[in-house]
């Protein structure tokens, strides 16, 4: 029998070994505790996307600022990266080792090794490779800072500053799945976008500082929508007051309309439906007469995220598509095709070109309005717009579904998997002999279904709440993600409970 070849990444293996990490615990870990290291890890999030960086100019442009709230970041603190290295590290091993470019098989316990280890060495490169261009142009040193340091170490200590950030994000969420509750990811993503939420709805604040007016209103929907109520006359109302109520004003830079809030609410119940709805199939203990339950396949299987994954995709694209009009590159550099970029207005969408069309609709003032013919960009017709929402939904919806696919059998969520976790706990499917072979083949026929209907409803959720528009402008993904990570957080609470007053449970889990 010839032995298979192994991957060449096994070389990378006395490096894995002695990479920085968090100790995993050898024992069960009590409710508690978990909990208090999770909450622990949430309050340092918040205090460290508080921290500015040290040295840095007031006037800078944000990278990733259409993709914020899902980069789990603050613009211009030592948070600024966010969770993205850590995402798109992971988005290129899925891929390479989907595309069996990689070849690794993750269902052996030392491939599943290399694999984890050799993500957590692609993560420190993807901090650098994330971390360095942001001071061309974009972060820019304080002049002050540069006449006492230099020009050179003013850029290196802001590098290094951010990298730090990235590397405390890195080892929080490490420090959460090992001994805390849930991903670190997902708590980071919720935390922002649930403050966006709530500033959004109650910010009474003028938008742009100074008196409140008409033109200058509070910045919160609730607000906001009393101040116009009882300040418009009949002529404003019928001339400009009822489309900015409804759907915002984006020459006021009023978005928290009604229509948004309509939109979040809908979204938030449309999300909590989708995540209780399962199949479950029956279980039945092999041994103890009467044992029985139940093991619930979600329809959201692959959970959320592929749109996490997808989304930092967009955004890596949006980075590297402003970094090439930019930069002198042949063929490359300054090409309006690949994405136009105006600097000069502090935005950092797309104008005009591919990036444009892969970029966030913004809300049904800003694609539904100039389909219909009214007010637009003054650079793109109609159909461009009609155009734009299409490629938009579908490459969310398209890639969401392949990283569903993939983040399953990643995970030990496909069919294999489960039928081994399954028959380790001493259960099986009532009628069917005791068999992982056999259970496989029933999982078959419905993990894989269940994991593309998952991908694509998760998709076009993201999507449609993307083009409706959301409270506090925290994009549609950002609230997708935030509702099903509320939701995930409870039951995982609600199974760590379980599994504290249970502990014949924590095999059934795979915790023990």
């Amino acid at each position: 029998m010839v032995e298979e070849k192994k991957s060449r990444l096994f070389a990378l293996k006395p490096l894995i070994e002695r990479w920085p990490a968090v100790t995993k615990p050898e024992g069960h870990v009590n409710f508690r505790t978990k909990i208090l290291w999770t909450l622990l890890c949430l309050i340092l999030y918040f205090i460290l996307t508080n921290v500015m960086i040290y040295g840095l100019a007031g006037q800078t442009i944000d990278l990733f600022e259409q993709y914020r709230f899902i980069m789990a970041g603050a613009s211009g603190s030592i948070m600024h990266l966010g969770i993205g290295p850590i995402v798109t590290a992971s988005i290129i091993l899925q891929l390479f080792v989907g595309a069996k470019i990689i070849k690794l098989d993750l269902t052996k316990k030392e491939d599943k090794a290399i694999y984890q280890g050799t993500q957590k060495i692609l993560v420190v490169v993807m901090i650098i490779v994330e971390a360095v261009p942001q001071i061309f142009g974009y972060l820019a040193p304080n002049p002050e800072f540069v006449t006492a340091v230099g020009g050179g170490m003013a850029n290196f200590l802001i590098v290094l500053q951010l990298i730090i950030g990235a590397f405390l994000v890195f080892f929080m969420d490490e420090l959460i799945s090992k001994w805390g509750i849930g991903s670190g990811i997902s708590l980071f993503i919720a935390a922002g976008v649930s403050q966006a939420l709530f500033t959004g709805l109650f910010n009474w604040l003028p938008i742009r500082g100074g008196e409140i007016s008409l033109g200058n209103p509070p910045a919160g929907v609730i607000p906001g929508t009393y101040y116009y109520a009882t300040n418009m006359n009949l002529g404003d109302m019928t001339s400009w007051g009822y489309q900015t109520l409804f759907i915002g004003n984006n020459q006021i830079g009023y978005q928290n309309a009604i229509v948004p809030l309509l939109g979040t609410i809908l979204i938030f119940f449309i999300v909590v439906y989708a995540e209780s709805s399962r199949i479950e199939l029956p279980l039945a203990h092999g041994r103890v007469r009467g044992a029985r339950g139940r093991y619930p396949i979600r329809l959201i299987y692959a959970s959320n995220i592929p749109v996490i994954l997808m989304a930092a995709l967009l955004a890596n694209i949006n980075m590297f598509a402003m970094l090439l009009y930019r930069s002198n590159i042949p063929l490359l550099g300054g090409q309006w095709w690949l994405g136009k970029y105006d600097f000069a207005s502090g935005t950092t969408q797309a104008t005009m070109g591919g990036a444009w069309y892969l970029s966030n609709p913004g809300g049904v003032n800003s694609w539904l309005i100039p389909i219909m013919g009214g007010p637009s960009d003054g650079i793109h017709g109609p159909h461009q717009y009609a155009i734009k929402v299409i490629v938009y939904m579908t490459i969310l919806i398209v890639g969401s579904i392949l990283f569903a696919k993939f983040w399953i059998e990643t995970t030990d969520m496909g069919p294999s998997a489960v039928a081994r976790q399954i028959q380790s706990s001493g259960m099986q499917i009532p009628g069917f002999r005791r068999d992982p072979r056999v259970l496989r083949k029933v999982l078959e026929r419905y993990i894989p279904v269940v994991t593309v209907i998952g991908g694509f409803a998760v998709g076009a959720l993201a999507g449609f709440a993307d083009m409706v528009g959301t409270v506090g402008n925290a994009s549609g993904t950002g609230l997708l993600l935030t509702v099903g990570i509320i939701i995930r957080l409870y039951e995982d609470i609600a199974k760590e409970q379980a599994m504290e007053m249970h502990p014949v449970l924590r095999g059934f889990f795979g915790t023990e």
